[in-house]
């Protein structure tokens, strides 16, 4: 059994959570291309190194960010997404 460390509610078997993405810049729908979107979307690097990545606690729906390394699988750490972002951004429809 695989288990994962929720900053909020710890240790937890890792079928309570729901991959995300990895953490990256977001370009801003209302202005972006096409092509940039794209990249965004479907483009990752898949190379070996340490990534931060979304993870949803389910149960809860908790986000936070772990960090791991995509070779050995490990988790080297996770954190509440407040420690990098210090501002939420919303997104509208574009000329609203």
């Amino acid at each position: 059994m695989k288990i994962l460390n929720c900053p909020l509610n710890g240790p937890r078997n890792i079928s309570e959570f729901i991959y995300g993405g990895e953490v990256k810049a977001m370009p801003d729908p209302n202005i972006c291309s096409d092509q940039e979107w794209a990249d965004y979307v479907f483009f990752h690097d898949n190379t070996i190194k340490v990534v931060k990545e979304w993870w949803c606690h389910s149960p809860s729906g908790y986000w936070f960010i772990a960090e791991r390394h995509t070779a050995s699988d490990e988790v080297m750490r996770t954190y509440d997404p407040q420690e990098t972002f210090n501002e939420r951004v919303e997104f509208g429809q574009a000329g609203i």
